[in-house]
């Protein structure tokens, strides 16, 4: 039997209600060894030694030199529009990963990272590079000649696969997806015409990893590129933490005790968030506070930290159903290697219902004119949460925030939306603006 969860907090799980909770271990939890932030500058030099190569492999990157990053943007008329007062909750921000070149989400950081990790470990196993070299080399017809006898593989959602798929098979390898059937199709077939073989299974995100982690286990030439487990990944992510710190300190709004730092961040699995939660806190410590944004219907994170168990639990093993329009978080089980790092470093999660993905998408469109899908836009309640429900105000009160909240920066982390084909957000928004009407009858 898995750890069981306070009676109150299993009913209002099982409501599949939107709610608040906090994390009473954050701070308190022991911190796992590994990793550590000398791996995050790590991974922020990998990045930066690999921008020719990104600029000369991807068109869209050239402009920006290969540099992965995306703009840090105002929300200051959807936060009028939500009734927020910024001289007394503070300044909302978008970071907008939804805009990342080539694939369109946030999973560009994390996927991109490795796969430049393994095509620099075998360009120098194969003397094809040396340690100095210029990345660039990785492009040339020797380089993809020696990927080409290699395989990368993914199991995904869909944006994770997309970051995989793209830059492996850019890059030489033979790519290979592994998918729910229940996978957006658009998001299939522009892996397949980018020449990445994607493989359908009928069940869900879960059994997708576990055929492609057996597959690739049966063939030496293949790596698996595990979303649940991947250091690299993770690391890949939390060098965004310091991107965002330099926008920040470009717009003025500097993070201390006096004006604190409110991140809110869309959770799946838990690499990406958990990454970033992780680069944000080794930069500015008991400053940020950072919040992670679940499906109702698949709170996985929530789960696992709030039964408090070493051993992994599922959302099914409550009783929810994993069953949410938020395809790119519908995930039954937390990540193995972020879950005990978020136990000491996440303040809390949110959940939120698939109703407010559509009404809040639309609300976001309508006032600044920013299109997201429905997964990425699951951090937008959170400036709510914080400054305007109970819960919230106790953790305010809890951290001696109450009286700092008009010197504060609300980050909204939004995760994916730009490569999503116009009909597709026009539906989003149909069906935004169809339960906006039923709530207002």
């Amino acid at each position: 039997m898995p750890p069981s969860l306070p009676a109150s907090l299993s009913a209002q799980l099982l409501s599949k209600r939107a709610m608040l909770w906090l994390n009473d271990q954050a701070g308190v939890a022991p911190m796992p060894p590994r990793p550590q932030a000398a791996d995050i500058e790590s991974a922020r030099t990998r990045l930066q030694r690999c921008q020719g190569l990104l600029a000369r492999l991807f068109p869209d990157l050239s402009a920006c030199g290969g540099v992965i990053a995306s703009p840090l943007l105002p929300l200051a008329k959807l936060q009028q529009a939500q009734g927020g007062d910024a001289a007394r909750e503070g300044a909302w921000l978008l970071k907008a990963d939804h805009a990342l070149p080539v694939a369109g989400s946030i999973k560009a950081r994390g996927g991109f990272h490795e796969v430049l990790a393994l095509a620099e470990e075998l360009a120098l196993r194969h003397g094809l590079l040396d340690a100095a070299g210029d990345r660039a080399a990785l492009a040339e017809p020797a380089a993809r000649a020696c990927f080409s006898q290699y395989t990368v593989m993914v199991g995904s959602t869909g944006n994770l696969g997309m970051s995989i798929g793209l830059i492996a098979a850019a890059l030489g390898f033979r790519a290979v997806v592994h998918m729910s059937v229940e996978a957006k199709a658009w998001k299939k077939d522009r892996l397949r015409r980018h020449g990445v073989q994607v493989i359908e299974h009928a069940g869900d995100y879960a059994q997708a990893v576990a055929a492609g982690r057996a597959a690739a286990a049966a063939d030496p030439a293949t790596h698996f590129v595990d979303d649940e487990q991947s250091l690299a990944l993770f690391l890949g992510y939390a060098a965004a933490a310091r991107e965002l710190a330099e926008q920040l300190r470009a717009a003025g709004r500097a993070v201390d005790a006096e004006r604190p730092l409110f991140v809110y961040l869309p959770c799946g699995v838990g690499g990406a968030p958990g990454g970033i939660a992780f680069g944000l806190k080794a930069l500015y410590g008991e400053h940020v506070h950072c919040f992670f944004a679940e499906p109702a219907a698949s709170p996985c994170m929530l789960v696992q930290l709030a039964t408090g168990a070493a051993a992994p639990v599922s959302v099914y093993d409550i009783g929810l159903d994993n069953r949410t329009e938020a395809d790119g978080l519908a995930v039954g089980l937390a990540s193995p290697l972020a879950s005990p790092l978020m136990a000491r470093l996440l303040s809390g999660v949110f959940t939120v219902e698939d109703a407010q993905l559509f009404t809040g998408l639309l609300q976001l469109f309508e006032t600044e004119g920013i299109a997201l899908e429905p997964s990425a836009a699951a951090g937008l309640p959170g400036p709510d949460w914080i400054c305007r429900s109970a819960a919230g105000r106790a953790y305010l009160d809890l951290h001696g925030l109450a009286g700092r909240l008009g010197s504060a920066t609300h980050v909204i982390w939004s995760t994916g939306g730009s490569l999503v084909p116009e009909a597709e957000h026009e539906r989003f928004r149909a069906e935004g603006r169809r339960l906006r009407d039923r709530q207002a009858q």
